[in-house]
């Protein structure tokens, strides 16, 4: 068990270069990775099992104790990140199925990853947790009709079909990994340490499915899907935090905000995608599988380096700068 544990551990540490390296072998090497395909539902299903073994009580008690910066967030997620994306779409012009799985990607909710990006950053933990848990039960009713706003233009949209399929691969999964912890608490807490391991192994093979059914797709678009994702992450990211100074929160709520905005649940995006829109929809969140895990440890890394009081300092005396040049 300790063995598991130690590659469980290097397996989260090293998540981006796993990603990169597989979704390299993938594209060069796609035969064998092409009949994973038929399991991208059941390997996400995994990994929201995973995520409802690890949820406590106290995740959903800030919802109800603080509700302020958990709805702040929450709504920042599902409106800066759909109108972003919306709108990069739209100015760079993209296909009508790379579009719509872009706006796909800013319409799921946020992604399990971004909690340890949180702590990394020393960033509100709990407020991070409270807000993934929350944007993903929403996600039933809310990923479906803001795709059906935004998206419909583009391509059909059932929202009622793309509804069974979160229940499905999200609301079902965290419902009976939450049961069997309930009902086999010591067990459960055994495995805890491993359970990263399977999370990242499944995201990989989703990852090298999706690029090697896509080999022809990213070789024509591959640079401008990664441009467009790359600059929702980033407009998600900043408006988040700037959405967290105008609610006046403090600094570890909105390096959480900002972190939980920015990172969405890119595996979630791969399988209804797949199943809804086509392979090539499915690109924006593979990309966003691999970016999102370079960014989010970039800017943790930034973060862990200034302590959260330094960071407030640093904004009030910013906020002084004006008053002192008018003298």
């Amino acid at each position: 068990m300790r063995m598991l544990e130690t590659i469980s551990h290097l397996a989260g540490k090293y998540f981006a270069v796993w990603v990169i390296f597989v979704a390299g072998a993938a594209y060069f090497i796609p035969a064998p990775f092409l009949p994973l395909g038929s399991y991208i539902t059941i390997l996400l299903g995994v990994v929201m099992f995973g995520m409802g073994l690890t949820l406590k009580p106290v995740d959903f008690k800030l919802v109800l104790q603080k509700p302020l910066p958990v709805i702040t967030g929450v709504l920042a997620q599902f409106i800066i990140m759909p109108l972003g994306a919306f709108a990069i779409a739209y100015v760079m012009g993209l296909p009508k199925e790379l579009a719509a799985g872009l706006v796909l990607l800013g319409s799921v909710p946020g992604g399990t990853a971004s909690n340890v990006m949180v702590y990394l950053a020393k960033g509100n933990l709990a407020l991070s947790v409270a807000m993934t848990s929350l944007s993903t039960l929403m996600a039933p009713l809310a990923t479906p009709l803001i795709l059906l706003a935004l998206a419909g233009q583009w391509l059909p949209v059932d929202p009622y079909a793309m509804f069974l399929s979160i229940v499905q691969v999200i609301i079902i999964p965290i419902t009976l990994g939450l049961v069997i912890k309930r009902l086999f608490p010591g067990t459960v807490e055994k495995s805890l340490n491993v359970i990263p391991l399977i999370s990242v192994a499944a995201i990989i093979i989703i990852v090298s499915a999706v690029v090697s059914a896509n080999v022809e797709n990213i070789a024509s678009s591959g640079i401008m899907v990664f441009s467009a994702v790359m600059l929702h992450n980033i407009f998600g990211l900043a408006l988040g935090y700037g959405t967290a100074v105008l609610m006046k929160l403090d600094e570890s709520k909105r390096r959480a905000i900002s972190i939980e905005v920015g990172m969405q649940n890119s595996g979630l995006g791969v399988a209804l995608a797949t199943a809804h829109f086509g392979p090539l929809a499915a690109l924006p969140s593979v990309i966003a599988a691999v970016w999102h895990n370079i960014s989010g440890p970039i800017i943790a890394t930034f973060w862990s380096k200034k302590t959260v009081i330094e960071a407030e300092t640093e904004m009030e005396n910013k906020g002084r700068e004006p008053q002192a040049s008018v003298r």
